[in-house]
């Protein structure tokens, strides 16, 4: 959840969908588990950064299918990341405190880069953009929640009721058709996958 203020956005999962044992979320993490495999294999990285890598749940999964390839994770500093990222430690898997409007890397440093349930979050996602597309040499691979459907579901489990179903942190809601446009302004859209309820897509600079 990099890049928003830390008052503004819980650092971290808000809710462990990846560990969840909720049936439900579990079908729904499934779809979504495979079209972000399906991406990350078209992409064919040689090395990735994870931005707004939050526990690293992802970032360590990449960095044992890379083998030797790079991989590092960028996320606010928190205490409880930090721990987390230190016992998951790999060779190739590097992590470090950052925002995403301002990635200390050089330009075109990786081959992929992905922000994964991370635009909804900051305060300006084009800027979050331009700088993911700069430190990268050929792919973005990103998601978001899919709006109106995210915020009807949750607002089906009785969650979030008071904010009419968005979830606490989430200042920027796309439809499938907005995070496109959004998106070709930043490169060319190669691929959109559509999991319920969460759009996907890998981006080319190429």
């Amino acid at each position: 959840m990099t890049g928003a203020p830390a008052a503004a956005v819980p650092t971290g999962n808000l809710y462990d969908k990846y560990g969840s044992a909720n049936p439900l979320v579990r079908r729904l993490m499934g779809g979504f588990s495979a079209a972000l495999d399906e991406l990350w294999e078209l992409a064919a990285p040689e090395s990735g950064l994870d931005v707004g890598c939050g526990e690293g749940v992802l970032t360590r999964e990449w960095a044992e299918r890379l083998g030797t390839g790079r991989v590092v994770g960028v996320d606010l500093d928190d205490p409880r990341l930090r721990a987390e990222w230190e016992a998951g430690a790999r060779p190739n898997l590097e992590y470090r405190a950052a925002e995403a409007h301002a990635l200390p890397f050089a330009d075109g440093d990786f081959d992929l880069v992905a922000g994964i349930e991370v635009l909804e979050h900051v305060p300006d996602p084009d800027a979050a953009l331009r700088e993911m597309a700069r430190v990268a040499r050929r792919r973005l691979l990103v998601s978001v929640p899919r709006e109106p459907i995210w915020r009807l579901l949750n607002v089906a489990r009785g969650a979030y009721l008071s904010h009419l179903g968005n979830t606490p942190g989430h200042l920027n809601h796309w439809s499938k058709v907005g995070f496109h446009s959004l998106l070709t302004r930043h490169g060319t859209v190669l691929e959109v996958r559509t999991p319920l309820p969460w759009t996907l897509a890998l981006v080319g600079l190429d």
